[in-house]
């Protein structure tokens, strides 16, 4: 069985040792040997990946796949699993094989793996993540899908994509962004940055005001940071505000002090919400204090 460990290498690593793996393959005349490491099956007993993580396929990109594989026939050998009797699951190449059927092929150069349904799942989704062609939502599906379905933590995820844990968890977090946000990160109208970024703010009301105005006026994503943090951070007005409530605080703690004799502390929030503290050390100074108030009636 291939090691975990190697899944992070990608594809390739796991197909290092397909010379040993193919020769369990079933043969029989639906599959002619090309080597050791390469077999043609037949498209009609290739079956979909019920784990693949890609659900949607661009049909043009597909046509012009199709013709050039109509030309040249298929260069890159999809990979599939021996299923039992003469048929296979694809692990990897479900967009060649479409193409292949549009194209009017009957059989394609396939790599045969043996594999159970959990390294079937982890083989589908880390090759999937490493297609240049996947938009944001799709890998932070298949990185989801990987932490719960296989039990993997953002670390251990990590490894295995090769990625820094960082990453994954900013992926990850696209997914809580409202069905909005998310469908316009999949049809490419905002950028991983935007995403990132409206992802880092809290409230859903907030996220979308901002979503709308990144659409209508076209904002970059270093216009889009500047606008958070400018919201971020108080402004002028509010800050001055806040020094003068301070401030006046500070003269009427000084005024307390003198009057009752003893060094009180007073606390009070931007909302003009607080305490006052007055210390005593013995009953005399409590009664002291006392005394003042009474004579305050």
């Amino acid at each position: 069985m291939t090691k975990k460990k190697e899944l992070g290498r990608g594809l390739r690593a796991l197909l290092s040792n397909i010379e040993q793996t193919n020769n369990v393959a079933p043969k029989s005349e639906v599959v002619k040997e090309l080597n050791s490491g390469l077999v043609v099956v037949k498209l009609e007993e290739i079956e979909v990946n019920p784990f693949q993580p890609r659900i949607e396929f661009d049909n043009e990109v597909l046509m012009e796949l199709a013709r050039s594989i109509k030309i040249h026939g298929l260069i890159q050998p999809i990979t599939v699993r021996s299923m039992g009797g003469g048929k296979f699951q694809i692990i990897s190449g479900e967009r060649r094989v479409r193409a292949s059927k549009m194209a009017g092929l009957k059989e394609v150069p396939a790599y045969v793996r043996v594999a159970n349904d959990q390294e079937m799942l982890e083989m589908a989704l880390i090759e999937n993540i490493q297609r240049a062609d996947l938009n944001a939502i799709e890998i932070a599906i298949s990185y989801q899908r990987l932490m719960e379905e296989c039990n993997l933590t953002h670390e251990s995820l990590s490894e295995r994509v090769g990625k820094n844990r960082s990453t994954v968890t900013n992926y990850v977090r696209l997914l809580k962004l409202p069905p909005d946000i998310q469908s316009s990160i999949k049809q490419n109208e905002i950028s991983m940055g935007h995403a990132r970024a409206l992802a880092g703010v809290d409230d859903v009301a907030k996220q979308l005001h901002t979503f709308k105005q990144i659409k209508n006026d076209g904002w970059s994503v270093r216009q889009l940071e500047n606008y958070l943090k400018a919201k971020a951070e108080p402004s002028i007005t509010e800050k001055t505000s806040v020094e003068h409530s301070n401030n006046e605080i500070d003269r009427i703690t000084k005024e307390l002090n003198k009057i009752l004799g003893q060094k009180i502390t007073i606390k009070r929030d931007n909302k003009g919400k607080g305490h006052i503290q007055i210390p005593f050390n013995n009953d005399i100074e409590f009664n002291s204090i006392y005394d003042l108030f009474k004579e305050m009636e």
